[in-house]
């Protein structure tokens, strides 16, 4: 073999690698669905990413109540799912409003607009006995346009949510993290 033809085939074996590099990495995938199944809760869901979880106590339904989370970002979405115990079961649908409402006034959302119908999609979760789907347009804590999609549901004392937050959320992603939701 020739020096020429050598190099010629150097080349392209080098070629031949790079292609082979950015062909494996245009195919990793953004969102990398996993199921969750969360310690403590009855429930069955699936993020995009691996999430990070965090408990804290906060107000729900007028008393101090803590509040399990795990959240996770992928393909500039954000992606939430929390849940409590509350201490009556009387108390859930108070405790989802209050949770709506400081989910929305979080990203700025008027509070005038907060009960506004066409903040509203027909949410069900398998499984609950109370959904709710919340939508809205806000600021996210750093000024910029966000996006929120949420459901808000029940069974019992427990009360959830679960939210996507960003710039533009697709349909698929969107229906893939909702429909993934259950309670078995």
């Amino acid at each position: 073999m020739s020096s020429t033809a050598l190099h010629h085939a150097m080349r392209r074996l080098r070629l031949t690698g790079v292609l082979s590099v950015l062909t494996l990495t245009a195919c990793s995938p953004t969102f990398n669905w996993r199921e969750l199944r969360p310690e403590g809760a009855p429930l069955q869901a699936l993020m995009p990413c691996k999430p990070e979880t965090a408990d804290r106590t906060v107000p729900l339904g007028g008393a101090p109540t803590v509040l399990h989370m795990h959240s996770c970002k992928a393909g500039g979405l954000t992606f939430a799912l929390a849940w409590a115990d509350v201490p009556d079961a009387a108390a859930v649908p108070a405790a989802l409003i209050d949770w709506q409402r400081a989910a929305l006034a979080a990203i700025r959302v008027d509070p005038a607009l907060q009960g506004d119908p066409s903040h509203r999609w027909a949410a069900t979760v398998a499984g609950s006995t109370l959904a709710q789907g919340i939508t809205a347009q806000g600021i996210d804590p750093q000024g910029q346009p966000v996006q929120s999609r949420a459901v808000y549901f029940a069974r019992g004392s427990q009360v959830f949510q679960a939210a996507m937050y960003g710039a533009a959320p697709s349909d698929e992603v969107s229906s893939t993290f909702f429909d993934g939701l259950k309670l078995p």
